[in-house]
Parts: structure tokens; sequence; C-alpha cells
């Protein structure tokens, strides 16, 4: 099992037995050295009748230690993990409020008698778990899991479908019966007598949103956003190895750039990843960005080749399906940091806090313009278009994904509110698709994209925000950077998912963040600070993975073969002529159906790899 994982952990590897009354406990650890190299403090690790294996980081162990030190603590390491094993024995649960960083725990009490996992509040290190037949396994990766011999490869149909709405198995779910993710800010315990599992939440992003908005001037929040950013990055700098940053050219990755360079002695590493294509390229903006703080940057330009090369590696690293093409350039820019340094700061979730995506834009400009149509005309406008096909409409037909946005509009028309508005903006296969898909019934599952909280009296764009915090960012944002930094053997750090920061942002009045239709305004006025604004204002690109055009020309041959009549009928899964459908509605035109075609193949890959063979 550990050796599985290896990847995530090429410095070092330990396994520990544990033997008591009718149970065997067995901790195993791959180790990537970040803090105290020392073979002193590798894993499983253990202290006064605790045993412990940890994946991650505390960032602020430094000042817990000399806590724990005036309490008579006595040290053999310099370790954070060391520092865990001291806090837990000395303050129990309520040591997690302490904790800064990201980790996934788990611990063995033999004074207790349990087993504790815990999971960090944002949910940017994994921590999966299967439990049937009085076995309980735990890994950061699905792949360590597989290997037990009792482990039951049963597929969960269910997952699946949320799999093809969203492009990613929602936690708590997982593509495998009796499998699941330890939800973000949970810990779960295990009583090995009774062998009952408690599973509770310890920290909720809500409960910073349900707060009263703070009354401080638009000045004063920007200074004190600035000033609580960078203490949070300065953070993500603690370790003794080489740190980087991955450097995109946007808001987000230049605001951590320059909060870090501007109190560095030294040039930070930058790394950025460079297309061919002009248009779909953002690196000479990262160079121009890199040349104006005075990093040592390194950019690298991979051609169409070395991108379409990685896609048959996918299932592997990510063991579920996960439909993200992003995960490309991702992978390729952490083999390329990974040269230079150990370490790498990814500066994501900024557009979950400060509101950057394009669907807050749309909500803000059209929410409460549908909400505010008479009910009566929106039910009645919206039978008639159920009764008109929108396949009937002439001209508008040939429109690129007219029929896509017709639906939606159907549905919007019927379910103004925020919740319904965020599903038909985020997903790929809608439910009504789903039921045609499957050859049997399959229950829509339970999960964050429904949450009841917020709906009521709150303003939609922190519903959504919220949401995303719970939902795309984990399980497709930082699951996408996890696996592809860890394939490196690169450690991927998230400066914006210090708790101080959401807890903050979440209070802040929600039109700081999105001000007179400008996205992330009081994000972006703090790094104009440092970056020219004329330098910084240009429509976001990103590293553009062209789908489309691959999966009529480079990837045709794979989707003939995976999503062949033959390849659909091993599993049973999918009713064949609509799947037929999707795929002839692609290459007879209907482009939009390209997100869906990329979906199944993605799937059809994965159950090649860790079911049909």
């Amino acid at each position: 099992m550990t050796a599985a994982m290896g990847h995530r952990g090429p410095d070092g590897q330990g396994v520990e037995m544990y033997q008591k009354d009718n149970l065997l406990v067995g901790f195993g650890h791959r180790r990537l050295s970040i803090i105290d190299l020392s073979a002193v403090a590798g894993q499983p690790m253990s202290y006064n009748g605790l045993h412990l294996v940890f994946n991650g980081e505390i960032y602020n162990y430094q000042e817990i230690r000399d806590q724990l030190t005036e309490l008579g603590h006595e040290f053999k390491t310099h370790s954070d993990t060391e520092v865990i094993l001291h806090a837990w024995r000395q303050w129990g649960e309520s040591c997690i409020e302490q904790w800064r960083g990201m980790f996934a725990i788990v611990l063995y009490d033999e004074y207790t008698n349990e087993i504790i996992c815990i999971r960090d509040r944002a949910g940017v290190k994994p921590l999966y778990y299967y439990f049937s037949d009085g076995l309980f396994l735990f890994a950061s990766e699905l792949k360590a899991i597989l290997q037990h011999p009792d482990f039951k490869k049963q597929i969960n149909p269910e997952a699946v479908a949320s799999y093809l709405q969203y492009g990613y198995v929602s936690w708590p779910h997982c593509i495998y019966n009796y499998t699941h993710k330890l939800s973000p800010g949970h810990i779960l315990k295990m009583n090995l007598g009774t062998r009952v599992l408690d599973i509770k939440q310890y920290w909720n992003v809500y409960d910073y949103y349900d707060k009263p908005k703070l009354s401080i001037t638009l000045p004063d929040a920007i200074g004190e956003t600035e000033r609580i950013l960078q203490q949070s990055f300065q953070y993500r700098m603690v370790a003794d190895v080489p740190v980087g940053v991955f450097l995109s050219g946007g808001y987000d990755s230049a605001c951590v750039t320059a909060l870090l360079q501007k109190n560095s002695t030294e040039k930070i590493k930058t790394f950025t990843i460079g297309a061919a294509d002009s248009k779909l390229d953002e690196a000479p903006f990262a160079k121009e960005i890199a040349a104006h703080l005075g990093t040592d940057h390194t950019e690298y330009y991979c051609t169409a080749q070395e991108a379409l090369d990685i896609i048959p590696d996918l299932p592997y690293h990510y063991d579920e399906p996960f439909a993200d093409s992003s995960a490309i350039p991702t992978i390729l820019v952490s083999r390329m940091a990974r040269k230079s340094v150990t370490v790498a700061l990814s500066a994501d979730a900024g557009d979950e806090i400060f509101a950057g995506y394009y669907r807050y834009d749309y909500i803000a400009r059209y929410g409460d313009k549908i909400k505010s149509v008479p009910k009566v005309l929106r039910t009645a406008l919206s039978a008639v278009m159920g009764n008109i096909s929108s396949e009937s409409i002439p001209v508008l037909r040939n429109k690129y994904n007219f029929h896509g946005r017709y639906n939606k509009f159907r549905n919007l028309l019927e379910d103004p509110s925020p919740a319904e508005m965020m599903r038909n903006l985020t997903q790929t296969f809608t439910q009504s698709e789903i039921n045609s898909l499957f050859a049997t019934p399959v229950q829509e599952q339970f999960t964050a994209h429904r949450t009841n909280k917020l709906v009521e009296g709150y303003d939609a764009l922190s519903y959504m925000m919220a949401v995303d915090y719970q939902t795309y960012m984990v399980d497709d944002i930082l699951q996408k950077v996890d696996r592809a930094t860890m394939a490196a053997s690169l450690e991927g750090r998230e400066p914006f998912l210090d708790q101080h920061i959401i807890e903050w942002a979440a209070q802040l009045p929600t039109e700081y963040k999105y001000y007179n239709r400008q996205k992330k305004y009081i994000l972006k006025q703090i790094v104009h600070k440092y970056i020219p604004q004329q330098m910084m204002d240009r429509p976001k690109m990103g590293f553009a993975i062209p789908i489309e055009h691959w999966l009529n020309h480079e990837l045709k041959n794979l989707v003939q073969t995976y999503l062949s009549s033959e390849k659909l009928k091993e599993h049973g899964l999918f009713n064949i002529p609509v799947v037929e459908g999707i795929i002839n509605q692609f290459y007879g035109g209907r482009t939009e159906k390209h997100l869906q075609v990329w979906y199944l193949l993605m799937f059809q890959m994965w159950y090649e790899k860790w079911i049909g063979n």
C-alpha cells in the first residue's frame, strides 16, 4: 500500500504494526522531506501512547511548540509532526483550533482505544477511507487502498452520475462502494472496541458567511485584507528546502508573488508553462510581471504532443474519473518546477474568496431580473418552451451551445433560486440527461452542491462563493493540484487557503468584492499597488486546452475505441444508443457537446485502467 504512493514520498518510508487484544493496527507512510530532513523525523511517529501518520504542513508549528515547551514538553526533532503528537496529548481535540496549515492526519490513541482521522478546513489534503466487514483502510490516494486484498472493488453508479454532472466525484462520496472521502473540516473517530464511526464537523465556512457584514470603509478593508494575506502567504514559505511559486500571469498568482517578493531579500523562484498558440498563452504576461517584480523566473513552452502524451496517464494519477483538462498543464508545470524546488505555491481560491468567476457576473447581472418576472409568467413561458424542442427553432438551432442554453434558461424560469442558477451554470450533464443516459435509474447523491444553508435572506453572490468553496474548489481545483504536484514529488501549497483569509473575507460587504461590476475588486486594488494596472488589465486566458479540436483530430481514435459499443457493454452502466447519439451530435456539428464526449471518454479510460484491466 505504501509502495503504491512512492511518488508522494520518495525520501523515505516507514511501516509499524500495533497489536492489541483482538485487533491489529498498521500504519504506513511515504515521506517527502520538507521540515527537519533528518531520519529521526520520519513516520510513523509515536509519543506517550499516541501513534501518527500525517500528510501536509502545520505552518505555525514553531509557535505551538514554544507554548508546549513552556508547559514542560521536550522534543527530539524540529518537525511539525512531533508538535502534533504533543499538542494532541496536551490539549486533545481542541488543539486543532490552533493549527494553520494543510493536513490529513491519522492517530491511533492506545489510551482511548480510538483511530482518529482529521482533514484540514479547506480540504487541501485528501483523505480516503474504506470500511466494510470490520476492515478499516485509509490513504491519501485510492491506489493505495486498492492494494489491500480484501478491498471490494465495486463501482458506485450514483458516484458515476455525480462525476458526469460536475467532472469529479463530490465529497463525501467515492467512485467505489464502502469508500468515502473524509469531508473538509471534519474529524472521524472509530472506537476500536465497538467499531462504530463518529464523524463531526469542527469548522464550517458558513459560520463566517452567516455573521453580520463588517462595518468598515473600503480603504480600511483593502488595507486589512493585505495585512492578512501577507501574513498567511509568508507562513507558506516555511521549509528546509527550496520553495517557488506558480505564476500564471493572472491576479491571484501575481498577488502571491508580489507580496512575497516585496519582503524578501532573495529573488522568489517563479514558474510558468506556455503554449505555442499565442491566443491561448499567458506566459508572455507572466514573464513581464516576473521582470517587474524581480523574481527568478523560469518558463517552458510545451508542444501539443507533450500535452497529449499526458492524457493516457490521467486515470492513474487521479484514481477516480476526473474531467478537468487543466490537469495537463498543471502536471507539466509541476515537473518543470521540481527540477529547481521541492515546494511550490499555487494561487488557487482567489476566485472563490473574492468573487472572480464569470458565473458570478451572470448572477449579479441577470439573477434579479429573472426573479423579477412574475411567477405565473415564468411558469407559462417554461411550459411553452417545454413543448417546443430547441431542435425545431430555425437559425438559432445552428448557433453554438444554443440547445444547452435553451434548456438551462427554461430551468431557471421554473426555479430562479441561487441554488438552481448554480447548478445550471456548473453542470455538464443535467439530471434529466443523466436519467436518459443510465441504463438503470440512479439517485442523485446529496452533496454540498445541494446545501440548504444561506438560501433564504442571503445575497446570491455570497451563496455561490460559499458553495464553490466547498465543492468545485475542493474536488476539482485542489484535487487537480494535489495529484499533479505529488505525481512529480512536489509539495503544492495553497496560500489563499489559510483560514484567517476566508474567515475575514466572508464577513466583508459583498460589494467590496464585486464592485461596480468589477470582479475581485478588493484583490485587484492590492495588486495594483505593486504591479501597474495596465500590465494586469486584460481578459484572463490561462493555459487553455483545445479539447474540442483534439477530439475532432488527435483524440478521435481514442473516442472510437473507448466509446465503442463493445467497451460500453463491459460495465453496462449506460444506454449505448444515448452515448452514440451524443457522439454523433458532436461530430455532426454540435460542437458544444465536446465536454460531454470528453467526460465520457475520461470515465471510460478510468474504467479501463482500474476495473477493465
